[in-house]
């Protein structure tokens, strides 16, 4: 009865959360021939019921670290839901049994036995912990019988930890009177005769005789003896406590020996386990998270951003990560406030449906700025705090080099704001310096490479390439695969022949054509162009190369584009570093580097956890740049959020630069490779910026603000929304409905900001809305957030600008003309040139990532507004494979920003007394 309706609940588990089964796992030390025959009892029931049961064996010279050791590895699976340690312990090694009982996670200890289980039963907490399975087993047997338990008397016969003493609790709180016997006790036979209820544990062979027990009596015999019978072949036979012929006859319910609480105590382990997977799918499965959020303090006028950052505690982060629904092993600790998350988690929650995936943006941007990443922390805090939703915000991790140099930090600001911000803007956990690291080892490999080349023979660079070690020469792994890519299907280091071995050992890098450069996460405009190799140990080998700043890696890019280890591996085998002197692409994977840039990068692919002001989580990872690269932060991040926030929940992510720009590269690129599809795009803009597109006059930092921006000027501001009419209509064409955030300042009039909502929904927007969130908080982005809940409900139907499989000119005119606005595109020469060169080379199949000024439409950040009818030239075009896309040049981009005359460093400092960070925005 117990087994057929566990099965139909496991069968209910299953539908509900496919690949999903509760997990049983028995350790057994030793061999003992009674625990062998225990255990396989429990795995066929546990097979019958549809529970994956797993039998750990450790060897009776096991000690008793050996055991903690597995106990502690079964503790942290979370495919394991049930956990019980076969007793007795039969090892050679003095092992401390209580302390093994113990280790046992409480909310896996299916049999009951760990102290705290034992506490939370002995006061009576019956719904929160889990009960002795033979205990259990009796109180249902108990009930089968109909009987009334509340108010009866009971006597219990033992006071085992297993048996006696958590069966009188349990009986204690189920309302009967209790008794509780032992071997000790002097008037055995008078108290067995008041019992209505007799449950006897005293392992001692028929002790408890037929005439004491009152009749009509319910008798519960736990007791499992051998006593000597010649008729048995094994001359002994089994029997209970009581003795059960006479027993039978006063008795009104009375148990055999065996066959009767045995096969119970089983059914209740089968029970305790599926009762613990329940628990487990309520708490790490998708559903409404049970969060604490912060109440901020707000303050009149704003304080500077680390201020508030500061004056607010955060939540221990593995608060936050149990949250939301991460298991503990699915998290590593970076000190209080930060922590990676293993992409084991994805792999947990593979099943679950994703929930709302949402894209904030913004109109080409200004010096006066519009707020995205404040808007989009705003958002997550509205739908998060005050309208509890589940919601994750993704958003990119900031270079270092912009915190010291003019622009500051990207945290958000005022009262929305990741936090803490010293963290967020600083080293985080390490994965820029990952980067910084994996790519200065490819640059230092292509040099090395070509040095070694012009200075050694062919045999000497394969006697080196391929040594004998004792005697022995073999290829490795990444050897065997140039190899296969030359044609040469071959293992045998001796086995190449002479034109073999010239192929698999020349690169043949030509210098001209190496597109790889060294990089460091500092603006340093003196690393612009230099020269390396000017030491007399490089023997006049030299060259003029450059250094770039970090985030521009195509390292950065492939990271945020990478759904995994093994893909991240594959396209940082792919990245193309320079061409051959035959014109054909000379790869990391050439070069011999893929296995050691993916050991520099196994950390960095993991997300970044962290929280908002108000205690939402956020994901922080990637941050790779937006016009040579595609802006917008990690696959895997976006990914897991979509799958822990569930179906009703919402993930927020920012993409880089305007909607031109950013937008466009998150539909065409990062939701190509992810296969994600976004629901509704948010467009962030400001009255000010907006008057700047309709021919304000220029800022100045440091300036006060021209008037224009300081009084109402309806005309310049309606003139100027028509760069916010345009960016509505590039997110359109992707089919995803729009909702405008009006980010509002104090120097904003009533009727600019109406006039903003009016003119957005005339250009086709599903809703515009007045943002106050940078003074309030979410409170201030609650009728966003609103609106972006109305808009994710209507239909998304989602399309890409163009088809990968077109001509690359084609990609690039489309992309030109629909979404900038220019009348066409005119290619110069070196590009004309790339174009065949790529395509001959196999990559002209590749998205397109415009890398254009983001300070206009156009080519010309002077041209504001939306310009039309220009023609957008394209300088030159060069690939980044491994990362998974061509970039067309519109223009010169600096890929190394420089130090302004007085840097943001002159402001950041370190109190000693206290260790707190100042200065940083």
């Amino acid at each position: 009865q117990v087994r057929e309706r566990l099965k139909k609940q496991v069968v209910e588990m299953k539908e509900k959360f496919p690949g999903f089964r509760p997990g049983l796992a028995i350790l057994q030390v030793g061999n003992r021939d009674d625990s062998n025959l225990y255990i396989n009892m429990k795995l066929k029931a546990a097979a019958e019921i549809g529970i994956s049961a797993n039998h750990i064996k450790l060897p009776n010279t096991a000690t008793e670290a050996d055991v903690l050791k597995c106990i502690a590895s079964l503790n942290g699976d979370p495919a394991v839901h049930g956990f019980i340690v076969q007793l007795p312990l039969d090892s050679d090694k003095p092992i401390n049994t209580e302390k093994i009982t113990n280790a046992v996670a409480p909310e896996k200890d299916v049999d009951g036995l760990s102290s705290i289980n034992a506490g939370k039963l002995s006061r009576g907490d019956l719904g929160d912990c889990f009960i002795p399975c033979t205990p259990k087993g009796c109180m249902e047997l108990i009930r089968q019988t109909g009987i009334q338990v509340a108010g009866k008397r009971a006597v219990v016969v033992g006071r085992s930890k297993i048996v006696g003493a958590p069966m009188h609790d349990l009986l204690l709180w189920n309302h009967a009177t209790v008794t509780t016997c032992h071997s000790k006790t002097s008037t055995l036979a008078e108290e067995v005769g008041k019992a209505d209820i007799l449950v006897v544990a005293a392992g001692k062979a028929e002790m408890v005789k037929g005439e004491w027990i009152k009749p009509g009596a319910i008798v519960i015999d736990c007791g499992i003896n051998h006593v000597p019978d010649s008729t048995k072949a094994s001359g002994k036979r089994v029997v209970g406590d009581v003795a059960y012929s006479t027993a039978k006859e006063k008795a009104s319910y009375i148990t055999p020996v065996p066959g009767g609480v045995g096969p119970m105590t089983v059914a209740m382990l089968m029970q305790s386990t599926v009762e613990s997977a329940q628990r487990f799918l309520e708490k790490f499965q998708p559903g409404k998270w049970n969060i604490q959020y912060n109440q901020l303090t707000l303050k009149v006028p704003v304080p500077s951003d680390i201020e508030i950052s500061q004056s607010c505690i955060p939540k221990p982060i593995d608060q936050v990560a149990k949250e939301v629904g991460l298991l503990p092993d699915e998290v590593e600790l970076y000190g209080q406030t930060k922590a990676k998350v293993h992409l084991s988690a994805l792999k947990r929650l593979k099943n679950q449906p994703d929930g709302k995936y949402i894209v904030v943006t913004g109109i080409t941007p200004t010096p006066l700025g519009e707020g995205k990443s404040t808007t989009t922390v705003g958002l997550v805090q509205a739908l998060g705090a005050h309208l509890h939703q589940n919601v994750f915000a993704c958003v990119r991790q900031p270079s270092q080099g912009p915190t010291f140099g003019i622009k500051g930090g990207a945290a958000g600001g005022g009262y929305c704001q990741v936090i803490p911000m010293e963290e967020f803007n600083l080293h985080l956990t390490g994965d820029i310096h990952a980067i910084t690291a994996a790519n200065n080892l490819v640059a230092a490999a292509v040099d090395a490479r070509i040095f070694h080349e012009l200075t050694q023979t062919d045999q000497a660079l394969y006697n080196r390439l391929v040594p004998s070690v004792n005697g022995v020469r073999k290829f490795s792994d990444i050897q065997i695969r140039r190899l296969q890519k030359l044609g040469i299907n071959k293992t045998d280091p001796t086995a190449l022949t002479k034109e073999e071995v010239n192929l698999f050992v020349r690169l043949d890098i030509d210098p001209g054509t190496i597109t790889w450069q060294r990089v460091l996460d500092t603006n340093d405009r003196f690393l612009r162009k230099i020269t390396i190799g000017q030491s007399p140990t490089e023997k006049g080998f030299s060259r003029m190369a450059q250094f770039d700043i970090t985030v521009s890696s195509e390292i950065m890019a492939v990271l945020a584009l990478s759904d995994g280890l093994d893909d991240m591996k594959k396209r940082l085998g792919r990245m193309v570093v320079a061409s051959s002197k035959r014109g054909e692409p000379v790869t990391t994977d050439d070069l011999g580097v893929t296995g050691a840039l993916a050991v520099l990068m196994k950390d960095a692919v993991k997300p970044n956890l962290m929280q908002t002001l108000e205690g939402t989580p956020v994901f922080v990872h990637a941050g790779p740049f937006a016009n040579i690269a595609h802006g917008n932060s990690s696959v895997l991040a976006d990914k897991i959020a979509l799958k822990l926030v569930g179906k009703e929940g919402f993930v927020v992510t920012e993409a880089g630069f305007g909607a031109d720009i950013g937008m466009e590269k998150f539909f065409n690129i990062k939701c190509r490779y992810s296969g994600l599809r976004p629901h509704v795009v948010v467009l962030v803009a400001t009255v000010r910026a907006l008057k700047m597109h309709g021919g304000g006059p220029a800022v100045t930092a440091g300036v006060p603000l021209p008037k224009e921006y300081m009084e109402e000027n309806l005309q310049l501001l309606a003139k100027g929304c028509s760069n916010l009419n345009k960016q509505i209509q590039n997110a359109r064409m992707f089919g995803v409905p729009v909702v405008v955030a009006v980010n509002a300042f104090k120097t904003d009039t009533k009727a600019e900001l109406a006039l903003v909502v009016q003119l957005a929904k005339e250009a086709g927007a599903f809703e515009a809305v007045e943002c106050t969130h940078w003074a309030e908080g979410g409170k201030g982005a609650v009728a966003l957030a609103q609106a972006v809940q109305r808009a994710s409900q209507t239909p998304s139907n989602f399309r890409f600008l163009y088809n990968v499989e077109l001509p690359v000119i084609d990609k690039i005119r489309l992309i030109a003309q629909q979404i900038y606005g220019a009348s066409d595109i005119e290619l110069l020469p070196e590009a004309q040139e790339k174009v065949s060169v790529y395509t001959k080379q196999g990559f002209g199949n590749l998205p397109i990532c415009m890398a254009k000024t983001h300070l206009s439409l156009s080519h010309d950040p002077e041209q504001k507004g939306a310009p039309t009818g220009f023609i957008l030239p394209i300088r030159d075009i060069r690939a980044s494979v491994g990362a998974g896309f061509l970039y067309p040049l519109v223009g010169t981009m600096s890929t190394m920003p420089g130090l302004p005359t007085r840097p943001c460093f002159y402001d950041i400092d370190l109190d000693p007394a206290s260790g707190e960070v100042n200065g940083l925005f």
